[in-house]
């Protein structure tokens, strides 16, 4: 493991690359641009962070990317000192945040400001075409470029494209955010006895992330005994007891901004393992070495699901929410669900070599006291995949 300031990434060529795919798809489309807010994007297209969690629900900066031509990056109204020597970014302005804290009875006459100075954007640099891919934009914005003469089109769906090949450095990136996260788990496993709260051991791999040059944690998925069922609570100030199941996802963005989202299971204390609990265990295991084994490029979403690892009855309600998804600065295209969520949730779509993803198994039955989550995640090969995930599993793993 290396902290974010002694990376082995070549940033110079993962930042090429990444511009490079985003035009891609742009061109692809014949876009003339993206204007880019979801801070995972505009960490795609320029490498530069900036209050990443409190932008998520403010939006107070933004990127342009032309097909062709100059990044110009508009951050923070006190933050254009960060992109000073980027070698990507032509020019940083400062944003008009989209905010209405920030703008109060002027909102309005803020947008109006913004949209004339993406639109002129547009037309200097969008080589004639109108086409502007925008990710997240609110209603008062889009009928400000609209008036303008912009058309708004997907751009989320072009950077879940743009973002869902990865190239060796970005490999790289994402392994060593795996090994702040792993380092984690693994102090999380050290700490683990029966009489701490769930937010307590929680606070390891923080405080482990944060120490190794990590950047923060997308959820709180961490909870003990008969709090794991049903599954997605958040950790809590439960205390765990002796011979309870402890399961957590990590959800983790490492250094490099990359995603390590790994869950594992684990008996606290110093009992066995019930052979409920055992049972449910092998379950999981079954269902994730299972999944794994289908993985490898050329094998479609619907084929992924029809040979998925078919769960007992009485586990069925219970299910996770998919059996695979893509994985990159955050969860990312692809996405596969259970042969019983086809109708509903499924779409077509084919694994591809470079594509990172990761295989989720969620075992519990209706009624039952706990359930045991399990997830690994890999590179997709041409010939199957690359374990990236290498936390010991186990109920009591060796470390």
């Amino acid at each position: 493991m290396t902290a974010y300031h002694q990376s082995q990434v070549d940033r110079a060529s993962l930042r090429r690359y990444r511009l490079g795919r985003i035009r891609r798809e742009l061109i692809r489309r014949d876009y003339g641009g993206a204007l880019l807010f979801d801070p995972p994007n505009i960490r795609h297209a320029t490498d530069i962070p900036n209050m990443q969690v409190w932008a998520l629900h403010n939006k107070c900066r933004y990127v342009y990317v032309p097909a062709e031509g100059p990044v110009i990056l508009f951050d923070y109204g006190c933050a254009r000192h960060l992109s000073a020597g980027d070698d990507l970014i032509a020019e940083t302005r400062t944003a008009f945040p989209h905010t209405y804290f920030t703008n109060g009875p002027r909102h309005a006459e803020y947008h109006r400001n913004w949209a004339k100075e993406v639109a002129d954007l547009v037309r200097q640099h969008g080589g004639g075409n109108p086409r502007l891919a925008i990710d997240k934009l609110d209603p008062p914005a889009l009928h400000a470029l609209e008036r303008e003469g912009v058309t708004v089109t997907d751009g989320e769906e072009v950077m879940e494209w743009a973002r869902c090949i990865k190239n060796a450095d970005e490999i790289v990136a994402m392994k060593e955010a795996i090994a702040a996260c792993e380092a984690g788990i693994a102090a999380m496993w050290r700490a683990l006895t029966p009489g701490m709260t769930e937010n307590e051991l929680w606070s390891h791999l923080h405080a482990t992330n944060i120490a190794k040059g990590g950047e923060w944690i997308e959820c709180r998925l961490l909870t003990s005994g008969e709090r794991t069922n049903p599954w997605f609570q958040e950790c809590s100030d439960r205390v765990i007891q002796n011979g309870d199941i402890v399961a957590f996802d990590t959800d983790l963005i490492g250094p490099n901004g990359y995603c390590a989202d790994i869950s594992r299971s684990w008996v606290a204390g110093d009992v066995r393992p019930t052979d409920e609990q055992r049972r449910l265990y092998g379950v999981a295991l079954d269902n994730l070495h299972h999944n794994l084994a289908l993985v490898k490029a050329g094998l479609s979403l619907r084929a992924f699901t029809e040979k998925s690892f078919p769960l007992p009855e009485d586990l069925v309600a219970r299910r996770y929410s998919c059996i695979m998804h893509g994985v990159g600065l955050c969860d990312e295209y692809p996405f596969a669900v259970y042969p019983q969520d086809w109708q509903r949730w499924g779409f077509e779509g084919v694994l591809e070599a470079g594509m990172t993803i990761c295989v989720e198994a969620l075992i519990g039955a209706v009624g039952g006291k706990e359930c045991v989550k399990l997830e690994q995640q890999v590179l997709v090969t041409d010939t199957g995949y690359e374990l990236l995930s290498t936390a010991p599993l186990g109920l009591r793993p060796e470390y």
